[in-house]
């Protein structure tokens, strides 16, 4: 069981990128509820995540008109997956990554295991999931448009959002690309 968690967790989260892709556009829903606290929201950069040449899901990082990305500003992050990915596997790779980053003592972690549960459902090809964080007041999440948790930890959602933005990130080339600091090739 946990050979196939590691195998998951590489495919999911850290699988080597490469290629380029679009923007993941945001649903109607999430740019509302974005509009709400922080105006409109643009794309920063984006990235594609491949593991020995498949394609697991493309990734945007979108961030409010005229400001670079913060952790103290409000920034979305879009995954549109291109595999079938059960929820539990979601969560479990999920909380790996955060025990490996050193995010969080393990109390903690088990503690947010039923939120992650409720914000990350099981996705098929197409799907997309948004966050959005709101510094000071957690993150906010939907799978293709459709609201799956308010989370009021900001602790919760600074370790979710730093699996993919933090300079300790497994995959630094899609983090780069994501904050629009290295050029996507077409």
């Amino acid at each position: 069981m946990r050979i196939t968690a590691a195998i998951l967790l590489s495919l999911v989260l850290y699988a080597g990128q490469a290629g380029a892709s679009l923007p993941v556009p945001l649903p109607a829903a999430v740019l509302a509820d974005a509009r709400q606290v922080a105006g409109e929201l643009r794309p920063l950069g984006s990235g594609e995540m491949r593991w020995f040449g498949f394609k697991i899901y493309d990734a945007a990082l979108w961030v409010p008109a005229g400001v670079g990305w913060s952790t103290e500003t409000v920034f979305a992050l879009a995954i549109r997956y291109a595999r079938d990915i059960e929820g539990e596997r979601l969560v479990e790779a999920t909380l790996d990554e955060m025990r490996r980053m050193g995010l969080a003592e393990e109390a903690r972690i088990a503690r947010w295991r039923e939120p992650l549960t409720r914000a990350l459902p099981s996705v098929a090809v197409g799907d997309t999931l948004v966050g959005l964080s709101v510094p000071d007041g957690g993150a906010r999440f939907w799978h293709d448009g459709k609201s799956t948790a308010i989370l009021e930890d900001s602790d919760l959602a600074r370790a979710f959002f730093a699996i993919w933005l933090d300079s300790q990130t497994r995959e630094p080339a899609l983090r780069l690309k994501l904050l629009g600091l290295e050029q996507v090739s077409r």
